[in-house]
């Protein structure tokens, strides 16, 4: 028998999605502006190519970060996606091995059984279906954990699970259903022809000695083609669409395509290719801290596929990145909500916003102009010639500390600096951008550059992880960008700094941006290794917690933010630190508000620990700092 109607519905799913699948790719490759084309092109012929093959493998496949973090939610996707994978790849060449002929039409790898209930009775052929049965049944394990998280997530290790709309409900209810079907369908069939291996064999035989074995194998085979057809027809409105396009992103990525601050195909592709896994929920202090559980990426990129209305969730969020760190399929997720803000209304009032930071500053602006929206009165800008420039920013000047701690160190080094914004001045930018408005944030950002430029410095050093960022990488600078953390190690390599050892016990807070959003982990800890006893904490490098003082979240109260900085200093001192070390004036100022230990920036530690000669008398001269002597 070659064919039977109970194979129409999987005809049916499988022709639609492949045609829709190869409709929608060639519709994104049309889209993509002419140098992502470009990009796509030569990272398909190329090198890109391979490392594409090797990552849809080891991340698509085998699930890898997620089986480094966390096993047994690994292993549950691994079953699933691996062992579906290897039942496809063994049934095509099974059918086509052992089949009556070859390059099979693909429903007869699929229902190969029905076709060939004689098949398995010895030999080779026995052999092969023992293989089979191991397969299917490494895939009903996991689909056992799968099914258990959904109603008790703990089983997995993790504390919740994202929600799901209806048409998730059927595609996962129909998804749970093709492994079942599929084994008591060989079963039964099994049992009516006495094959089988050890699992299909077994309950075959079994479930034969009390039921009609023929008779109910048919049933299961109509169930086991519509479970699969409609599945593959639900694919693309629901979270499932991330199975196909998970792999054009993966192309699109190694190729060399970047998200960018606008909506575009790179982004869309990014927003399919969310599982809905659930991994950024537990990673969410909003979540674990706060108990606001609605407004996590996943949900996020779920409305975003729906066409919903975002600008709650877009806006309620620290921004810290831990989404994206944890993220297993790689998706930029902070820029993505980046994007959704800024299509949105803008929160603030920019005149707000000037006005705000201006008398703050003790710059003196008239009404008139800041009521406009006219941005000629920027100051000129003026900056005298230095080899470092420093900025402080914004939150140091609301934390004088570190700025006193800074321009200790950067007198008692000996360097030629300059104090960009010492009386005033304008901001990074950053909170505009968060805000959305980038206009705004373009208009400050080319004031600031040409401060930079006019100083002729070669170095630009800020204390601020947010300014550090923003300045590495929104601003288009021929300086070298440094945070003070940066510098501090420099010149304690260069030995332009000697301090004491303060034998206290410190413990390091990463700060979102300067960790997780710039990469720079060590500098910092090498620093505190010099001056002090540093130890280790549950929460470090990547993994390290938000203070929950964040700029970036526009909706969220003062008390929630308060529970978010209560815990993570709870995490951080429980081996009860002689000092809780930050590296951010933000971090700074929210743990010393929650918390009885100590609250220090590196800066402040070493400036404390700094060891200052006095300086000689030089004839004829009043010298009374080392800044004034390197002047001279």
């Amino acid at each position: 028998m070659q064919f039977d109607p109970f194979v129409i519905p999987f005809n049916i799913g499988l022709y639609f999605i492949l045609i829709y699948v190869v409709t929608r790719s060639v519709i994104w490759f049309h889209d993509l502006s002419k140098p992502d084309k470009l990009r796509l092109q030569r990272g398909f012929f190329g090198l890109a190519f391979g490392l594409s093959l090797k990552e849809i493998f080891m991340e698509s496949l085998i699930h890898r970060k997620i089986l480094k973090t966390n096993l047994r939610l690994g292993y549950m996707h691994m079953s699933l996606a691996f062992g579906w994978f290897l039942l496809i790849l063994f049934g095509t060449i099974e059918a086509d091995i052992f089949g009556a002929k070859h390059l099979n039409a693909p429903y007869k790898a699929i229902f190969f059984r029905f076709f060939n209930p004689d098949h398995g009775r010895m030999g080779f052929e026995a052999a092969y279906g023992f293989l089979m049965d191991l397969i299917l049944a490494f895939i009903l394990s996991g689909l056992v954990l799968a099914v258990t998280k959904r109603f008790y997530s703990k089983v997995v290790g993790m504390k919740k699970t994202t929600r799901l709309k209806i048409t998730d409900k059927i595609a996962l209810t129909s998804l749970w259903l093709i492994f079942p079907s599929r084994l008591l369908a060989e079963s039964f069939t099994s049992g009516a022809y006495g094959t089988g291996s050890f699992l299909t064999g077994s309950l075959g035989s079994w479930l034969a000695t009390f039921l009609p074995a023929q008779q109910m194998a048919y049933p299961f085979w109509w169930l086991y083609s519509i479970s699969l057809g409609t599945f593959f027809i639900l694919l693309p409105i629901t979270r499932y669409m991330h199975i196909p396009t998970e792999l054009f992103l993966i192309f699109m990525r190694n190729s060399g395509i970047k998200t960018g601050d606008q909506a575009g195909t790179y982004s869309e592709v990014q927003t399919y290719s969310c599982s809905s896994c659930g991994i950024c929920i537990d990673a969410c202090q909003l979540n674990f801290s706060a108990g606001i559980t609605n407004i996590q990426s996943a949900y996020l990129m779920k409305a975003i596929r729906n066409n919903d209305d975002v600008s709650g969730i877009a806006d309620n969020c620290l921004m810290c990145g831990r989404c994206d760190q944890n993220c297993p399929v790689g998706i930029e997720l902070s820029p993505l909500r980046m994007i959704q803000r800024r299509g949105g209304e803008a929160v603030y009032d920019i005149r707000n916003i000037y006005k705000g930071y201006f008398r703050s500053r003790q710059t003196i602006v008239s009404e008139k102009a800041i009521g406009s929206l006219n941005y000629n009165f920027l100051p000129e800008p003026d900056q005298k010639k230095a080899d470092i420039l420093y900025f402080a920013g914004c939150m140091t000047h609301l934390t004088p500390t570190i700025k006193n701690s800074m321009i200790k160190i950067l007198d008692a080094s000996g360097v030629k600096y300059n104090f960009m914004d010492e009386q005033g001045g304008v901001c990074c930018g950053r909170p505009l951008m968060l805000a959305g408005l980038d206009k705004e944030a373009r208009e400050l950002i080319n004031f600031n550059s040409q401060m930079i430029w006019k100083s002729g410095a070669h170095t630009f050093v800020t204390s601020c992880p947010i300014c550090y960022k923003v300045f590495k990488e929104s601003y288009y600078l021929d300086v070298e960008v440094l945070h003070h953390t940066q510098f501090i190690k420099r010149l304690i390599d260069e030995g332009s700094v000697k301090m004491n050892f303060l034998h206290k016990k410190v413990v390091y807070h990463s700060p979102c941006e300067l960790g997780r959003g710039s990469g720079i982990f060590d500098e910092p800890k090498d620093v505190l290794n010099h001056v002090s006893r540093l130890e280790k904490c549950n929460f470090e490098d990547e993994n390290s917690l938000c203070c929950g003082g964040s700029l970036a979240n526009m909706k969220i109260s003062s008390q929630n933010k308060k529970k978010i900085a209560f815990d993570a200093v709870n995490e951080l001192t429980k081996n009860t630190p002689d000092i809780l070390a930050t590296a951010c004036p933000l971090c700074k100022k929210t743990f010393s508000a929650v918390t009885e230990t100590r609250v220090a920036d590196i800066s402040e530690i070493v400036a404390e620990a700094l060891i200052i000669k006095p300086l000689k008398k030089i004839s004829g001269s009043n010298i009374t700092s080392i800044k004034e002597l390197a002047n001279i």
